[in-house]
């Protein structure tokens, strides 16, 4: 997804036969958002590490709950990245 000349999101889901180490549901993700060929925002559960995001520099845990909330909570992550670096 497109957000700007400087600014994209790469979004990857799938679903997968059971759930990876670490975490309680059927599925592996990554979100990303860059900003000027840098990644300022990612959503990811690589096996083992379970559910996070990382923003602001910081690695936090997540909970997930649905695809469907997963994907607005990233939205409104870059919503808030956006506006915290308006004039960055």
């Amino acid at each position: 997804m497109v957000y700007a000349e400087s600014a994209f999101a790469e979004l990857v889901l799938w679903q997968l036969p059971k759930p990876l180490a670490g975490s309680l549901h059927g599925y592996k993700y990554r979100l990303a958002y860059v900003v000027n060929g840098e990644c300022v925002l990612r959503y990811d559960n690589e096996a083992g590490k379970g559910d996070h995001r990382h923003f602001k520099g910081k690695e936090h845990p997540y909970l997930f709950t649905t695809p469907d909330q997963l994907l607005a909570d990233f939205q409104q992550d870059i919503a808030r990245w956006n506006h915290e670096n308006r004039n960055a």
